[in-house]
């Protein structure tokens, strides 16, 4: 990062949050509640950035306030935590924000080769090198319930995280050292093929069957779950629960168990 870019961004971390940003936290972001003293100021310093960086531009009408900014970004920050040398999602610069789910083209390929596009109803979208579009209605009902294992925003700004390693996503982020991606590869392939498994034969599972979509939907679904759900993600998916805490440096299990605990550590 050069010099300039770093020294900015250390004045804004240093800097005090707005009271009505902490108060816009703290009725939006319940999760919040559960940062220690420590993590909760490096998420503020983390919104500061962030803020000052992104670009918030309403779709259908929709007026763009500081309740909307600091919603989305506290949440968006939270994949960072625990990744302090991580850059703060240098692939994109705007975020569209529609008041409810939209419509958008999907584009699908019939069997003779043919392409349409055909209108689907969106809660959110993440684009490689391109925006993040997310529905405020959503935003709200995500953030709400931390314990549904459904969060608009950590589900497309892990496509985003996902985006940063190779291009379109692809399930495999950038991790801490190269040596990691043997087990992260073993891993997530083999649980990959267990949800698409699951899902085939209408069983129960702790993660969502949208997961069972393409590797790429499968670690933002994952990410969802290791947030909101952690003791069920972990009782129940030991090795996919450690994969991910080696990639966001976090172990929320601890936040639910002790509120007080750590929840970000570090590895060699």
């Amino acid at each position: 990062m050069f010099g300039f870019k770093r020294r900015r961004r250390e004045r804004l971390r240093a800097e005090p949050v707005p009271a009505t940003w902490a108060a816009i936290v703290a009725r939006n972001v319940p999760y919040a509640a559960r940062l220690t003293p420590a993590a909760r100021a490096a998420l503020d310093g983390l919104m500061q950035v962030f803020l000052a960086e992104k670009r918030f531009e309403g779709c259908d009408g929709l007026e763009i306030s500081d309740e909307i900014r600091v919603t989305i970004a506290a949440q968006a920050c939270m994949l960072l935590l625990g990744r302090p040398k991580a850059d703060i999602y240098p692939t994109f610069q705007t975020i569209l924000v529609y008041p409810q789910a939209y419509v958008a083209a999907q584009e699908t390929r019939r069997p003779d080769g043919t392409v349409s596009n055909v209108p689907q109803a969106r809660l959110g979208e993440a684009w490689a090198r391109g925006p993040v579009v997310l529905s405020w209605d959503d935003v709200l009902g995500g953030a709400a319930d931390i314990g549904d294992g459904h969060n608009v925003v950590l589900h497309e700004f892990a496509h985003q995280l996902d985006n940063e390693a190779t291009g379109p996503g692809d399930g495999a982020p950038a991790l801490p050292q190269r040596s990691l991606y043997v087990a992260w590869a073993r891993v997530l392939s083999e649980e990959y093929a267990q949800l698409l498994d699951d899902v085939a034969h209408h069983r129960p599972t702790v993660l969502d069957g949208y997961g069972a979509t393409n590797p790429a939907e499968f670690f933002a679904v994952a990410t969802e779950c290791f947030f909101e759900k952690p003791l069920a993600l972990q009782r129940r998916h030991p090795e996919l629960y450690a994969q991910l805490q080696v990639f966001y440096q976090q172990d929320p299990v601890a936040a639910v168990i002790d509120p007080h605990a750590t929840t970000t550590h570090q590895t060699d």
